[in-house]
């Protein structure tokens, strides 16, 4: 039974409650009253029903009204109207601001949490974070106040699921969805950087999505001001890794004050792969285990859990999961950038499909597309060794976002410096050779037959000219096929283990991440 056992009792409460004005409250009593025979229900919790039918109170406040409790829903100007989730040092409540009338989000630090100073010092820090902030793929912050010792953040509230939620009920995501909301959420990020803050906990539980399909980041607990790191919400209480472990970046496990904006992009790339497969890059082992996996194994390819994902956004996502911080890409807006364009063409019906090979014959010059490379001399992280040279692919360093005017194979093959490939297709060049020479030697063969049945001079001299053309295409045969199965196996082409992938997922990703284009376009431009 509710500790209130009558239904006068609970009309008390709620008049003392000051939950709805009393002329509104009468109407609404009037109305239960001829509906129920001119008395109201006996049961107080039937009485409760009808109250939130007619808008006077929600369940919340039922639940509290039946256990007795009338005070406490108000914080400040904010009238408290439900409970929407509670985290590790902080519960949300869904709020409506008494003179304005709209819906807010409320954070409030739970009293018992207050002993401990840290906490309060973090959920300031939050405050001061989401303050400095506006932009619309990032939560706003309208105020934060304090009643008494209940210390709270009003904040814009979002009507809508995070990317968490959305996955583990309808589970993996289209693709234009993935690349529209991770485009979106760096777009937020890279704001967030501007204003000299650094995430630290970018995950899909931080991500909403609302009604209208806006992203918007939310969290700031454990951000870090940049320009002053004595500001570090945690650096004063020896906190010295900061995250959650399924999207922390290498540097971050080791040390979470002495990173950059870039850890952040690696936990989007953790986000970005969570929403293709349906779970983190590392799903098993303990803690310890995952975040030492972070630190030394590249996930699984994303095509062998999911092959129909297009290559090109396997490799996006790929070069945001580097180990090392200079081979993701510099900046989140970079990031929006390349996602956007992919999504342009995706949705232009110019997208790459369920493969990670390009056309190029078929490919046409895109406005502003976007060619995203990394230079020649960088360490390769994705086989731990030094990748392969890629001539003039572009004049970038690592992660530099590269506007390039056309797709097209002229434009691509112009940039190519052919002679410098030489020394590295030497081997390939003595095994055509040896193709070629078993070529010729049958080609010289079957002239002689022909030459014996040939019936004028004029004739022999035409199957001569002939043959020495069969010979020298039998040459260029075999040298093209000895250089489209290309050098033996090259550090981008070997898994995070130092052997040789099979059925080329490591060098699809590996290609990608080094030239921005997957191998079959970088073949046929060479």
């Amino acid at each position: 039974m509710p500790a209130v056992a009558s239904s006068d009792k609970l009309v008390e409460l709620v008049e003392k409650s000051q939950l709805t004005d009393l002329k509104t409250l009468e109407k609404a009593l009037q109305e239960i009253r001829a509906e129920y025979g001119g008395d109201l229900p006996e049961d107080p919790r039937v009485l409760a029903k009808e109250l939130q039918k007619r808008k006077v109170i929600t369940a919340w406040h039922s639940d509290k009204l039946l256990q007795g409790k009338y005070k406490g829903f108000f914080l400040g100007k904010h009238k408290l109207l439900g409970h929407l989730g509670s985290g590790g040092m902080s519960s949300v409540y869904l709020a409506e601001h008494t003179r304005m009338h709209d819906l807010r989000a409320i954070k409030v630090l739970p009293k018992s949490k207050l002993g401990k100073s840290s906490y309060l010092a973090r959920f300031q820090q939050e405050a001061k974070a989401i303050a400095a902030l506006n932009h619309p793929n990032v939560v706003r912050a309208h105020d934060i106040d304090n009643q008494g010792d209940t210390h709270y953040i009003v904040m814009e509230y979002v009507d809508g699921d995070d990317l968490q939620t959305i996955v583990r009920r309808d589970g993996p995501l289209p693709f234009d969805k993935v690349a529209e909301y991770i485009a979106q959420a760096a777009r937020g990020l890279q704001h967030a950087h501007d204003m000299g803050l650094i995430h630290r906990d970018v995950k899909p539980a931080n991500v909403l999505i609302n009604s209208k399909g806006q992203v918007k980041l939310l969290d700031l607990g454990l951000a870090l001001f940049t320009d002053d790191v004595a500001a570090s919400l945690t650096m004063d209480f020896n906190d010295k890794v900061l995250g959650t472990a399924d999207y922390l970046a290498p540097e971050q496990a080791l040390n979470s004050h002495q990173i950059d904006h870039r850890a952040d992009i690696y936990g989007l790339g953790c986000t970005m792969y969570f929403l293709l497969t349906g779970h983190p890059p590392f799903p098993d082992g303990t803690i310890a285990q995952r975040i030492a996996k972070h630190q030394k194994e590249m996930p699984k390819p994303i095509r062998k859990i999911r092959p129909e994902v297009p290559g090109e956004l396997e490799g996006i996502c790929w070069k945001m999961l580097q180990k090392d911080p200079k081979f993701r890409y510099a900046t989140a807006q970079q990031v929006a950038e390349v996602l956007e364009d992919w999504l342009r063409r995706y949705r232009q019906g110019m997208g790459v499909g369920g493969g990670s090979s390009l056309d190029l014959g078929t490919e046409q010059e895109v406005p502003g597309s976007l060619v995203d490379t990394v230079s020649s001399h960088h360490h390769d992280t994705l086989s731990g060794k030094s990748g392969s040279s890629i001539t003039n692919l572009a004049a970038s360093d690592s992660g530099v976002l590269v506007k390039n005017k056309s797709a097209s194979v002229s434009d691509l093959s112009s940039t190519i410096n052919l002679e410098a490939e030489i020394a590295r297709r030497s081997a390939s060049r003595s095994a055509a050779g040896g193709s070629a020479a078993g070529a010729s030697a049958q080609s010289i063969g079957s002239t002689s037959v022909i030459e014996t049945l040939a019936p004028t001079r004029s004739a022999k001299i035409v199957w001569i000219v002939a043959l020495s053309a069969m010979f020298l295409l039998a040459i260029a045969l075999g040298m093209a096929i000895a250089w489209f199965v290309g050098p033996p196996v090259s550090q981008s082409m070997l898994a995070p283990d130092g052997r040789p992938s099979v059925g080329g997922e490591y060098e699809a990703a590996s290609c990608f991440a080094v030239t921005g284009a997957p191998p079959r376009a970088v073949r046929a431009a060479i």
